[in-house]
């Protein structure tokens, strides 16, 4: 491949590659640092554009890919978040990629699969924590949060699905994004939280090692999510708990309380106005006053 042949070349018409604050994902460096032998992680791809990483892996997992696979969009087109929500952002300014877990073949019963997306999200927050030098916090079920301005806004989220005996986690970081191309108001990204680094490649590496270090504690403890610290480390960084939320539900109707615990089960439960306790299994979740000094 010549000069002119390289993205964002000379002889590149589509000028996809043009803007320098945002430098394509170097695919070959990102697969040396994570992808060996006895790791978690066996195969890397970085693709210019898809519609759904999760689409595409579900379908991978389907036709029996291994456990480990990464698949990472620059740029997705009819990315999915929960609910059937869509997520779109420019390309180049997320990380945007989907990994693909066997937990049954580690003998973690199906039961406890539900803690996965908890624990990529607790994995991603702290990383990014770390590597890129925020305060990060949890909103349950799988989203990520960073304060811009003075308020809480959503930079990420996570999406699992099954796929037979797999499990496909799908995550979708604002890395760059400016406030003229956030989606809604409400987001945000975690260079309008002031981080100290937007670089995706180290980014990248950062969360994908943590999650295999909290994936490998979770299934050496065959999922029990108390005995590997799970279920404890989430509470800590969750944002909803200690709060007065509202649980709006599928298929219609909504439960207000204080949301007190999170349970075995990763169930948010919520402390009525009577004292009644409620585990909430699945719903959007709004916060409806912060968290006190003194509660967080």
């Amino acid at each position: 491949m010549t000069s002119s042949d390289t993205p964002g070349g000379p002889g590149d018409p589509r000028g996809r590659w043009t803007d320098l604050e945002r430098p394509p994902l170097k695919a070959a460096a990102l697969s040396r640092a994570l992808v060996r032998p006895g790791g978690l992680w066996t195969e890397l791809e970085v693709v210019e554009a898809t519609g759904s990483t999760n689409t595409d892996l579900v379908a991978r997992a389907g036709a029996g890919a291994p456990e480990g696979v990464v698949l990472v969009a620059e740029e997705q087109n009819a990315g999915r978040g929960r609910l059937d929500r869509t997520w779109t952002a420019p390309a180049r300014s997320g990380l945007f990629f989907s990994i693909l877990l066997r937990p049954g073949a580690a003998g973690v019963p199906t039961s406890r699969w539900g803690w996965l997306p908890l624990l990529a999200g607790l994995a991603s927050a702290g990383a990014l924590s770390r590597a890129a030098g925020v305060d990060t916090a949890l909103k349950w079920p799988n989203d990520l949060l960073v304060t811009v301005g003075g308020e809480e806004r959503k930079f990420g989220g996570i999406l699992a699905e099954r796929a037979d005996d797999a499990v496909v986690i799908g995550i979708g970081l604002n890395v760059s994004l400016r406030a003229g191309e956030l989606p809604v108001p409400t987001a945000g990204s975690l260079a309008l939280a002031n981080a100290i680094s937007t670089d995706r490649d180290p980014l990248l590496r950062a969360v994908l090692r943590s999650i295999e270090q909290w994936y490998g504690e979770w299934r050496r403890f065959e999922g029990d999510p108390a005995a590997c610290g799970l279920q404890e480390a989430y509470a800590a960084g969750c944002a909803t708990l200690g709060r007065r939320v509202r649980a709006e539900l599928p298929g219609g109707g909504a439960t207000v309380g204080e949301a007190v615990a999170i349970d075995g089960d990763g169930r948010l439960v919520l402390a009525s106005d009577t004292g009644v306790q409620e585990p909430v299994s699945a719903g959007d979740i709004v916060h409806l006053r912060p968290a006190s000094p003194e509660e967080q």
